[in-house]
């Protein structure tokens, strides 16, 4: 009698916890991104990473849909190809300039979204372009620490904390070359310590809903070390997910190698 009591109750919190989720989260897409965030907790095992000319995070057991990506984005592709089973989206963010105008000669980057015959994400890559603000040393450690993320089901975010930040040694971008890449800023903003050089993208959407024509805008927010020139955060909004990266809290400091001996 007592086992019996023990099944129902574990059956009941399963059905309560699966209830609870689908309340909280407010639909069954951000729930296939809790899924998927879960999965980031074993990185490894339900990921692996490529990073030649481009950066792609490849998954394993994908989780999340197309539909889901277009209702947590609310934007759709710049284009769609047909590759044997699945599909290919392509997000192309072009800069503009103070009026809006597309700046020439163009400069622009793109993330591309790979699906399989199930209509499952299975590869997330991010062009050479991008790479400059967001190198891949960096952007690899960042999708890792979302593993042990805080979540906020009411923001839809996850908050990754810097005292659990994977420790790198590579290099910082300076800022020299990364003007290079980007061209000018629209705006540079002075800190005691940083000037944050401000670039707007607008991405080349095929239909955007009505009530969400500003997340096809993009405002990329680069932070450089004025004693160093180094980037040292890079923050911005792409197909209305955000990203925000502070590099220092992953990058390994003196200490960390003497500790690493």
């Amino acid at each position: 009698m007592q086992l019996f009591k023990r099944k129902i109750q574990i059956k009941i919190h399963l059905l309560v916890a699966s209830v609870l989720l689908t309340t909280l989260t407010g639909c069954l897409h951000w729930y296939h991104a809790l899924q998927t965030y879960y999965q980031l907790k074993e990185f490894d095992h339900y990921f692996s990473v490529s990073a030649k000319n481009d950066f792609t995070i490849h998954f394993k057991e994908p989780r999340l849909l197309s539909e889901d990506f277009v209702s947590l984005a609310r934007l759709q592709s710049s284009s769609e190809e047909i590759h044997g089973d699945g599909k290919k989206w392509r997000y192309w963010f072009r800069k503009i300039d103070q009026q809006g105008q597309q700046v020439v000669p163009e400069i622009s980057f793109y993330l591309d979204l790979a699906f399989n015959k199930d209509d499952k994400i299975t590869d997330w890559t991010f062009s050479p372009l991008f790479l400059q603000i967001a190198p891949p040393e960096f952007l690899e450690a960042s999708f890792r620490s979302l593993g042990s993320a805080e979540i906020n089901e009411g923001k839809q975010q996850l908050r990754a904390r810097a005292d659990q930040l994977e420790k790198i040694s590579a290099q910082l971008p300076k800022k020299q070359a990364v003007i290079e890449h980007l061209g000018e800023p629209l705006e540079i903003e002075n800190e005691d310590d940083k000037e944050i050089y401000k670039y707007q993208f607008r991405l080349d959407a095929r239909d955007i809903e009505e009530g969400y024509e500003d997340r096809a805008l993009s405002e990329v927010r680069l932070s450089f070390d004025k004693k160093t020139a180094e980037l040292v955060r890079m923050s911005g909004r792409f197909a209305g997910l955000k990203i925000s990266i502070n590099y220092r809290d992953y990058q390994e400091t003196e200490s960390d190698k003497v500790a690493g001996l």
